[in-house]
């Protein structure tokens, strides 16, 4: 079975390989949270504004499918509902209020009417070297020339400098996986942030797709290595205090439980090293 990588999983091997083996051999999930669920709502709503056609996409179309969007994802996912139901200091109104505030704020970004995506929602994916890289791309933009602009949604704020690197490192990935896909370097990498209303543009070329493409081949590696010395040593940073998993990790004087049986083979799973990355900020 041929061995796949997400950008999110590469990320999170970079930030701290205990957090890529919690999430992909232990199969751990943090709680749901309102921000991250806020996130996927969103997004959902974003991609099927575009099912209307080009008149019909205005601010109040887009907030009346937040109703609808919310109740198919409940379907799908039941505890989404429970955890505002368990959250004390959440009220349903202020949160839908809170998911439509960023809705209309990205009508101050862009302009639906204007735009018609060539694909939302877009799996990608590619082999390099005998290893699949793959992800889903939030909007894909062709222009009558033929240039791709990759587009993704952030419902946070934009990061500060010192983490900007984290989002382009998404972002070209994706473009690392059109370019061997299509045979063409995206001409535009786009992050909206709907957070504080910033938009950060970058423009790839080959050289800086290639340096990437190194990059995941020695993250791989890596995570090869520790896959057979069961070496997931925790890489303490600013970023733990946003992690899930601290109970169990040393830094903070926590056990991690022990390795499944055949943690090694997991590895080259692709179903875990796959991606469900919609609603990821």
């Amino acid at each position: 079975m041929v061995p796949a990588l997400s950008p999110s999983r590469a990320a999170d091997f970079k930030q701290c390989p205990l957090l890529f083996r919690f999430r992909t051999i232990d199969k751990l999930d943090g709680p749901p949270s309102p921000a991250a669920a806020r996130g996927t709502l969103v997004h959902e709503v974003l991609e099927h504004l575009f099912e209307l056609p080009a008149e019909q996409r205005t601010p109040d179309a887009a907030l009346a499918l937040l109703q609808p969007r919310w109740e198919s994802l409940v379907t799908e996912r039941p505890e989404l509902a429970t955890m505002l139901e368990e959250d004390e200091s959440l009220t349903e109104d202020g949160w839908f209020t809170a998911a439509g505030a960023l809705v209309e704020r990205w009508f101050t970004l862009e302009n639906p009417q204007w735009l018609e995506p060539a694909e939302r929602e877009l799996y990608v994916e590619t082999d390099v070297d005998g290893l699949t890289l793959r992800g889903y791309v939030d909007r894909l933009d062709i222009a009558p020339d033929g240039a791709m602009r990759v587009v993704d949604y952030k419902t946070g704020r934009s990061p500060r400098e010192a983490f900007e690197g984290k989002a382009l490192f998404q972002m070209k990935f994706y473009a690392l996986v059109l370019w061997r896909q299509r045979g063409v370097v995206p001409r535009m990498l786009q992050l909206v942030y709907l957070g504080d209303g910033e938009i950060v543009r970058y423009e790839p070329d080959e050289r800086d797709l290639l340096a990437l493409e190194r990059n995941v081949k020695a993250v791989w590696a890596a995570i090869v290595r520790a896959s057979e010395t069961g070496d997931w040593r925790p890489s303490r940073s600013k970023l733990c205090g946003w992690c899930d998993f601290q109970e169990l990790c040393p830094e903070f004087g926590g056990t991690p439980p022990p390795l499944p049986e055949g943690a090694g083979s997991l590895v080259l799973h692709p179903e875990v090293t796959g991606d469900a990355e919609v609603g990821d900020d």
